[in-house]
Parts: structure tokens; C-alpha cells; sequence
């Protein structure tokens, strides 16, 4: 289950009541009692669905739902109030938000920050303000795009604020694997960080990278040995450079990795023929049958006369 629209999942486990995907619950987490909805059941063991939580109470009730948007207008004041504190303690911090426990105990406040900040006398000063635990969070950068949202470069929705759940790590290498481009305004989201979707096709272009040969390779062709200049994965080509024909572009899978083989009488280079073909072009001995064994035309008509029936 999660506890935001495009929030982490968390796993529990099935007591005697079923939930449905969908169902709005309230379940036990580390800051109290929240309100969250069920994602999905599996039917797996315990220990293959990683870190359990500890229980679900019950599906959320008409009073669970008043108090949830009672908490919301009160989150919203407390933020207000903090933004405030902030400012009178002139700390370089940046409030993105803030949520209530359904219990109402709890205030937790997210926040972003270049570096680490001392916040102590800010969690004494809202204490006292508001009368509740406070807990301040701080998130990173693409934290922070996640809870504000935003267009990519694409001109779609940021995936981290429409579907994408959890954050995986993003490399540069991912993008060289790519053949993109390493100019940062290209390759960096709104957050500021590499582009999520770089790692969505990375598996993909290693396959094929690991399937075609590799730049500098001495390749053969029907016009003779080339060598691998360029790989486009996405065409799934080559571009080769011969020392007549100069550079051309030919299909990846054309090609074998190999000298060619040279005509011993007008050495020019010689197409290898397949395997499977060498024996439909080449036929045996023992297969190709012999003169000596073979009748002729004559013997095979005389011997047909002679079993032909006689008419009466």
C-alpha cells in the first residue's frame, strides 16, 4: 500500500479481513496511525516481499475521512506559521510542505537545503507554537520536483511526479552507453539531476551494443575488408571505411568479423559463402553417384520393352 498518490510501497500482511486494489485503509506506520490506500495483493511469502509493516487497522470510515481533511487544513496553517519561524531565525532552508498524523500527535515538515542546517531552535519554537511533535525531514533535489511537479523536456509530466514511484541511480555512463549528447541542458531534468528516463532503455542499448562489433573492427564484405568506423544502435547499422570505396553504411548483422578471402587468380576479394549452403553447392562424393553404376538411356528403354505385355 502507499500513503501519497505517487508515493514508496509499502508491503503488509493479509490478516482475516481482504482489501481490494483501491481501498482507502488506515494502517500502523512508524509516526502513528496514517490513511493510505491498497495498491495491489500478492500472494507470495512474507519473506520475498522484503520489509513488512506492522498491521492494517481497519478500511477508513466517514470519521477517518473528516479528520483527514480537517489535518489538511491544519497542515496547511502550520506550514504558514513555519514559513514565518523560518524567516525570524533567517535559515537557509526551503519549505516545501507539511502533513499531519491522523491522530493529530505528529507535524512533519519537509524542507531542501544546500547543505546540512541547524534547526534545533526551530524545532523548539514550533513546538511551542503549535503544540505538537514537530519533525523536519530534509529531501534532495529530486525530492523536491517530485512534491512541486513539473514538464520534462519532452513536454510530458515529470515521471517522478505522474507514476514513477521510487528513484533508481542514473549515471553518466548510462548516458554515454546511449551515444547521447553530454551537454547538461540536454541530458538534466527539472530537478537539476540526470534524466530519470535515461535508465529506461540502458539494458536495451548494452544488448544490442554487446550484439554488433566493436569500433575498430576488421570486418568482411562482398567489397572486401572494411573497417568499423561507427555504430548506430537505433538503425542497428554500421558505418565502415574501405580503402577504395572510401565510408558507407551497411546493415550490423552483413557483416562477419574476419580477413576476407582473396580470389587466388585475380585476388579480389571473394564473398564467404554460408555453411549451410556448402554442402547444396558442393555436393559429396559418396552422395554424387557414379558412371559405372549409372544405366544408360538404352539399357533402361530395352529393359522397358521387354516387361511391356504383349496385346492379344
Amino acid at each position: 500500500m502507499a500513503f501519497q498518490a505517487v508515493g514508496k510501497v509499502f508491503y503488509y500482511p493479509v490478516g482475516p479481513v481482504r482489501y481490494q486494489a483501491g481501498e482507502a485503509v488506515v494502517a500502523e506506520t512508524a509516526r502513528g496511525l496514517e490513511l493510505g490506500r491498497v495498491v495491489g495483493v500478492l500472494d507470495v511469502p512474507l519473506e520475498a516481499a522484503g520489509e513488512i509493516k506492522a498491521s492494517i487497522h481497519r478500511r477508513v470510515t466517514r470519521d477517518d475521512l473528516t479528520l483527514h481533511f480537517r489535518n489538511r487544513l491544519r497542515a496547511a496553517e502550520a506550514l504558514r506559521v513555519a514559513r514565518d519561524r523560518v524567516a525570524h531565525h533567517g535559515l537557509p532552508m526551503k519549505l516545501l510542505g507539511s502533513e499531519y498524523t491522523l491522530d493529530g500527535n505528529r507535524i512533519i515538515f519537509y524542507f531542501s537545503a544546500e547543505g546540512r542546517v541547524d534547526f534545533r531552535e526551530l524545532v523548539r519554537d514550533l513546538a511551542s507554537h503549535l503544540r505538537r511533535r514537530i519533525e523536519l525531514h530534509q529531501v534532495g533535489a529530486r525530492d523536491r520536483a517530485k512534491s512541486s511537479g513539473g514538464i520534462g523536456p519532452c513536454g510530458r509530466e515529470c515521471c517522478c511526479s505522474s507514476w514513477l514511484r521510487e528513484f533508481s541511480p542514473v549515471s553518466i555512463k548510462m548516458t554515454k552507453e546511449q551515444g547521447l549528447s553530454l551537454n547538461p541542458t540536454k541530458i538534466s531534468g527539472s530537478c537539476g539531476r540526470l534524466m530519470c528516463c535515461l535508465r529506461y532503455e540502458y539494458e536495451t542499448y548494452r544488448q544490442l551494443r554487446r550484439e554488433m562489433p566493436p569500433i575498430g573492427a576488421t570486418l568482411r564484405l562482398p567489397e572486401g575488408n572494411v573497417r568499423v568506423v561507427a555504430q548506430h544502435l537505433a538503425r542497428y547499422t554500421l558505418t565502415v571505411t574501405h580503402e577504395q570505396l572510401g565510408t558507407f553504411e551497411v546493415p550490423a548483422g552483413r557483416s562477419l568479423v574476419g580477413e576476407a578471402e582473396l580470389c587466388p587468380s585475380c585476388h579480389s576479394p571473394v564473398c564467404a559463402v554460408e555453411p549451410e549452403l556448402e554442402d547444396l553447392l558442393e555436393p559429396s562424393e559418396e552422395s554424387t553417384p557414379s558412371q559405372e553404376s549409372t544405366p544408360s538411356r538404352e539399357a533402361s528403354v530395352e529393359g522397358a520393352r521387354k516387361k511391356r505385355p504383349r496385346r492379344r
